[in-house]
């Protein structure tokens, strides 16, 4: 009487775990992702982050001050991306990173020096605790730029909408 229950419960332990490790040694899983952006190949931090206020993601710009033309391309798209969030825009917050301030830049900017070598003109998601999520590079081409653009903004309302509904 016993018995019976209990080889029901080893098996309905013992198959999942068996589907499980089929799935991932004969490589069952999906090879793409619903993602438009990279993920970085490691966890990489802002050293002394501060959120402002109750954002919950931020859109970086990789911007050292070498950084001229494909710099300057990027900061009117950031504009124009910030612009088309809309309703989101009290979500999110804008960074530069490794610039040192001039008038071209809007002071809605928050600075920050990162190390790390990173791509010029790049962007980067980040979440509430400083964390870079996901990058979108920068292209000569512009049509593969706004392509790349147009997948951080699908990225963010996405994130956006998983943080409120949690």
């Amino acid at each position: 009487m016993i018995q019976r229950p209990l080889g029901i419960f080893i098996v309905c332990c013992l198959v999942p775990l068996i589907l499980a490790y089929a799935a991932i040694k004969l490589d069952w899983l999906p090879q793409h992702t619903t993602n438009h952006g990279q993920f970085l190949p490691s966890e990489l931090r802002v050293p002394s982050w501060q959120s402002k206020g109750e954002q919950l993601w931020s859109i970086a710009i990789n911007a050292p001050d070498s950084c001229q033309s494909q710099c300057d391309v990027q900061f009117e798209a950031l504009e124009k991306l910030y612009i088309a969030l809309g309703k989101h825009q009290k979500d999110v917050s804008l960074v530069v990173f490794n610039r040192t301030f001039g008038e071209q830049i809007s002071p809605q900017y928050q600075s920050y020096t990162l190390h790390e070598k990173l791509p010029p003109a790049s962007l980067y998601l980040i979440d509430h605790r400083g964390l870079l999520v996901l990058q979108y590079e920068y292209f000569d081409d512009q049509d593969k730029n706004r392509i790349e653009q147009k997948g951080l903004i699908k990225d963010l309302k996405k994130l956006l909408k998983y943080a409120r509904s949690s």
